[in-house]
């Protein structure tokens, strides 16, 4: 009894020590051991071979290792992006967006590049959007903000032209916020980028004519505009909503909605919002090639009023420079852009070719870009300030960055 409690321990330390020369029986725990760590390492290389975020990134979706999110990130003062823009003598700019030209001292706003987390967003290449996108069309449909992001793609489009007398209004028009529906072409390229006005998306009735001032508007929440006839076979569809789907904007304006002709004056704006996107996504499956059209759902662009709302002497000439406080955003993410999202998730479902364009966070931390009190020639001067809108050159601009980027991501 003795002798085996010694015996066991000696084993032990022949196992563990290389100095000492080891028996038979030792030689096979060795093997055993060097056997175990040999599958070990084996089973470790085979699985990561199959499934390495899985294993190496517990962490880590496999989708996120493959892609960035683009929508997460930081401001970076960065002096040499300015040279890479166009300036405001691009002719498809909207005076109101002309910030410098309507008496902005400072130009500071221009150099803020957008540094996602963990990876680089894909450096702007007119020319190469430009020859992708030959002999193709390419739709903006939705609210101002909208427009805003059309024609800073036109402009940074225009930057990969030689001749910029083959870049023009189909018709004939000139740039004007109160046009419903303009159409620029790249002659070169064979190639149409088209806006349309449709803030609401769907239907606005007006009151019959010579009606009394009780009768009232009614969206209609189960009918698209009009235009939604002119964007079928679009091969890139850029949808924009949600900045005119407000309670101020519908009910305080005395606006009720209406869905299969009965006039519903409960209905909450976002429940209204949710089924005017359904109505948006059977016209989808009903109109257009879920192989070939791409279709893209911006998310809602932070408005950044201080001291009072649009109305009540809300300004934002304040700040010249993006939030800093990347933890504290300036506004939680909208209810607006989780509808949106799941009905993007219900269409990815059905194989249709869908994304959803993230500009929510990084655009509530530019408090800085908006026109604010300078207006286009001729606006009042107790005019509201526009913290809406955009300065161009300005935020829209990423907004672009991100939608080239997606683009790329999906073969485009």
């Amino acid at each position: 009894m003795d002798l085996h409690q010694e015996t066991q321990p000696q084993k032990v330390f022949h196992i563990l020590s290389v100095s000492t020369f080891p028996n038979k029986k030792d030689v096979v725990a060795y093997a055993l051991i060097i056997l175990f760590i040999s599958l070990l390492v084996t089973s470790i290389v085979f699985c990561n071979l199959l499934t390495p975020p899985l294993l190496l990134l517990p962490n880590f979706s496999f989708s996120k290792t493959l892609s960035c999110d683009y929508s997460n990130g930081k401001w970076v003062s960065d002096e040499n992006y300015p040279t890479r823009k166009y300036t405001e003598d691009c002719p498809f700019l909207d005076p109101g967006f002309q910030c410098r030209r309507n008496g902005r001292p400072d130009l500071g706003y221009v150099k803020w590049r957008w540094q996602p987390h963990g990876c680089n967003l894909p450096r702007f290449d007119a020319k190469d959007f430009l020859e992708r996108s030959r002999n193709r069309r390419m739709v903006f449909a939705g609210d101002s903000i909208g427009r805003n992001q059309w024609e800073s793609l036109l402009c940074m489009l225009s930057e990969g032209v030689s001749n910029r007398s083959r870049v023009y209004e189909e018709r004939g028009n000139p740039i004007t916020k109160h046009k419903g529906f303009l159409s620029i072409r790249f002659q070169d390229y064979n190639l149409s980028i088209q806006y349309y006005r449709v803030p609401f998306l769907v239907v606005i009735d007006d009151p019959p004519e010579n009606a009394s001032q009780q009768v009232r508007r009614a969206i209609r929440v189960d009918k698209l505009h009009r235009f939604s006839s002119k964007w079928v076979g679009a091969d890139v569809l850029v949808f924009s909503a949600g900045h005119w789907w407000t309670h101020h904007k519908t009910h305080k304006m005395g606006w009720y909605f209406q869905e299969e002709g009965r006039l519903n004056m409960t209905m909450d704006v976002m429940e209204a919002f949710g089924k005017s996107l359904q109505t948006l996504k059977s016209w989808v499956f009903k109109n257009c090639d879920p192989k070939t059209t791409r279709i893209f759902f911006r998310s809602y662009s932070p408005v950044h009023f201080r001291g009072g709302e649009w109305n009540t002497g809300g300004r934002c000439d304040l700040s010249n420079a993006p939030e800093t406080d990347h933890l504290k955003p300036e506004v939680n993410e909208p209810l607006n852009n989780q509808i949106i999202k799941n009905m993007v998730k219900e269409m990815e479902t059905a194989k249709r070719k869908v994304q959803f364009l993230n500009i929510t966070y990084l655009t509530a931390m530019r408090k800085d870009g908006h026109p604010s009190r300078h207006r286009e020639p001729g606006t009042p001067a107790k005019a509201p300030q526009d913290c809406s809108h955009w300065c161009l050159p300005g935020v829209p601009d990423t907004w672009n960055e991100l939608l080239y980027a997606q683009l790329l991501s999906g073969a485009w």
